[in-house]
């Protein structure tokens, strides 16, 4: 039986689809490219914000038009949307033949298998996962199950390792800790062995992706385990680049602000989740920081490496901000610098604290002020970006069938941070890293010429 998986959302998304992909490619499913080809689509969903919630419906709703058009006997809705709203997705989408939740992935291939006979999947109601967990790290068990098999989806020369699931923060906008569960670290052997394993498949780079990165090893008994691991995965045979995703700035110590600008094959990049600068607005957020302890902690950085790629959200119409907060911000965002940031405006979502909360803006007044900061962003990103002119960065190439070879610096995170575009570039291909100059900018994207210094 052949099955397409369908990915939508973040890297952990990502890698939670190439855990799916091995454990049915272990039973002999095998596994297609392409929806059409396919006896069987599952779509990893996305449950976030709204936008992504309607990309996730829409993905479905074109799968299942492959029942008439194509081969496909049956489409699964998988991934957090179907996790978070289970029995309620079912109904409200007969044209899924199923919604499984995260504890259907262990017995993936049986329920396809049913699936496909005709059985009727019993929808499973949504709970706050966590409760599977004892709240305090100390008191989980410090034992894992055996590490998932994992078959990659992608060739690229990159590719995600999942640090830990689950977030124990309480942020009053977010609903992920309620269907993600509590924040659960990975072995640091698995990790290993999964970057042993992705470097034998070709992969260069090493994306560690969580829902909080600054917490990995706080359930392990070490808060400070990253600052170990960093090292370890950067040494492994084959690995050049290991970049840290999601650090939460009220977390982040000094020790790994140093440990990620110094260690050789560590990327100086700092995806630092900012949210707002305003102290008001951040507590209404239940996060913590202000002004000057950010511009604090990015001077810190830049002390260790002044070239360091910086990025980060904001949410934008938070219940109760006023003109003086988003003032703030945009202050902020001036004096900040930073190569990337992300402007969200705010919206309600399920089961949130803030969804409670007094003081709402129209969605009119949020719309304004979303593009009132994205004009100011783009703007400040654009002039990062002329300020790296004359820098020299390693490009790992992820494209070289257009005019010039494209890739990512170091100081661009994938997908989402630009690109680079090498010039005069001769017998470059992907998975090539190249010293390069950068001569230009784009927007976000740099333009660079190489040095001649390469390494395959």
């Amino acid at each position: 039986m052949s099955v397409a998986l369908v990915t939508l959302g973040c890297a952990r998304n990502e890698v939670d689809s190439e855990e799916l992909a091995g454990r049915l490619a272990a039973d002999g499913f095998r596994l297609v490219p392409d929806a059409a080809d396919a006896d069987t689509v599952v779509v990893n969903t996305c449950g976030f914000v709204d936008a992504a919630k309607k990309d996730s419906v829409d993905t479905l709703l074109a799968a299942s038009d492959l029942k008439e058009t194509g081969r496909a006997q049956a489409v699964v809705a998988v991934g957090c949307l179907a996790e978070r709203y289970g029995d309620e997705l079912a109904r409200s989408l007969p044209e899924a033949d199923a919604v499984l939740g995260f504890d259907d992935y262990p017995d993936i291939s049986a329920r396809l298998r049913a699936i496909v006979a005709g059985e009727q999947h019993q929808p499973h109601v949504p709970r706050d996962r966590r409760t599977l967990l004892p709240l305090a790290p100390a008191d989980r068990a410090t034992t894992t199950a055996d590490p998932v098999p994992r078959r990659r989806l992608e060739s690229g020369p990159m590719a995600p390792l999942k640090l830990a699931s689950g977030c124990d923060r309480r942020c009053t906008f977010c609903a992920i800790p309620r269907f993600r569960g509590s924040f659960v670290s990975r072995r640091p052997n698995d990790l290993l062995t999964e970057a042993r394993w992705l470097a034998g498949e070709g992969v260069r780079e090493l994306f560690l992706v969580s829902e909080n990165s600054t917490s990995y090893g706080k359930d392990l008994g070490d808060l400070r385990l990253l600052e170990t691991m960093l090292p370890e995965l950067a040494a492994v045979e084959g690995i050049d680049r290991v970049r840290v995703s999601y650090l939460q700035p009220a977390e982040i110590r000094p020790g790994l602000v140093e440990t990620i600008a110094s260690t050789p094959g560590v990327a100086a990049y700092y995806d630092l989740s900012f949210q707002h600068a305003s102290a008001d607005v951040l507590r209404r957020m239940r996060r913590f920081g202000d002004p000057e302890s950010f511009l604090g902690l990015l001077s810190e950085i830049r002390t260790y490496a002044p070239e360091a790629g910086v990025r980060s959200n904001v949410i934008v119409g938070f219940p109760g901000e006023t003109e003086d907060d988003l003032e703030t911000l945009c202050e902020f965002l001036v004096a900040a610098r930073m190569d990337v940031t992300g402007v969200f405006g705010y919206s309600d979502e399920d089961g949130t604290e803030a969804a409670t909360y007094d003081g709402k803006l129209d969605d009119d007044e949020i719309r304004a002020r979303v593009e009132h900061v994205s004009a100011l962003v783009e703007e400040l990103t654009s002039q990062r970006a002329e300020e790296r002119v004359g820098e020299t960065v390693e490009v790992l190439v992820e494209d070289d069938a257009g005019p010039v070879p494209v890739g990512r610096a170091a100081l661009q995170g994938p997908e989402v941070d630009g690109t680079t575009s090498l010039e005069d570039a001769v017998g470059l291909s992907v998975g090539d890293l190249a010293e390069a100059v950068v001569v230009a900018s784009d927007g976000v994207d740099l333009v660079a010429r190489p040095t001649g210094g390469q390494r395959r």
